[in-house]
C-alpha cells in the first residue's frame, strides 16, 4: 500500500530509500550507544564526558527524525524498531557495565567513525538520485564529524 507517492524514478527511489533506512538505523543506534555510555561513565572526567555524550544523543535524535521524515516524504515507511536497529546497525559492540572515561571516549570515537564512514558512502550514492537527501546527509556528516573531532581531542 502506497499512501504517499514519490516523484523520484523507481531506481532512484530504491537507492535513496536504502540510504535513508541505513542512516536511520545508524542514528538510532548511535543515540542508544551514547546514552548507554552516558549512564555508565566513571572517572575523573565524568562530568565533561557525561555532558558531551548527551550532545551526541541530541544530535543523533534530531537527525534520525529528519531522516525518518524524509523517508516518509518520499513514500518510504521508516523502520526504527529495536529489532531492525539491532540487525542492521554499523556500530560495533558497546561496553557493558561501568565504563572508564577514557574508554568511553574511545568507544564514542569508534561509534562515530563507523557512522561517519557509512554516512559518507550515502552522500556519494544519493548525489545523482536525490540531491535533497544528499544535502541532508552532508549536514548530518558535518555534525557527526564535529563530535568525532571533539571526542578525539578528549584523549589526545
Amino acid at each position: 500500500m502506497y499512501v504517499v507517492k514519490s516523484p523520484l524514478a523507481d531506481a532512484d527511489l530504491k537507492t535513496v530509500s536504502e540510504a535513508l533506512q541505513g542512516a536511520l538505523v545508524d542514528l538510532v543506534d548511535l543515540s542508544l550507544v551514547a546514552k548507554q555510555i552516558h549512564w555508565n561513565v566513571v572517572g575523573p572526567r565524568f562530568r565533561s564526558v557525561h555532558l558531551q555524550l548527551d550532545e551526541v544523543v541530541d544530535t543523533a535524535r534530531l537527525h534520525s527524525d529528519t531522516v525518518a521524515e524524509r523517508a516518509s516524504t518520499l513514500g518510504v515507511p521508516p523502520d526504527g524498531r529495536a529489532r531492525t536497529v539491532a540487525a542492521d546497525s554499523g556500530i560495533g559492540t558497546t561496553p557493558d557495565g561501568w565504563v572508564k572515561d577514557t574508554d568511553a571516549v574511545g568507544a564514542l570515537v569508534d561509534a562515530l567513525g563507523a557512522v561517519i564512514t557509512r554516512m559518507r558512502a550515502r552522500v556519494g550514492s544519493t548525489g545523482e538520485a536525490d540531491p535533497v537527501t544528499q544535502d541532508i546527509f552532508i549536514q548530518i556528516t558535518a555534525d557527526l564529524e564535529k563530535h568525532h573531532w571533539m571526542f578525539q581531542a578528549e584523549n589526545g
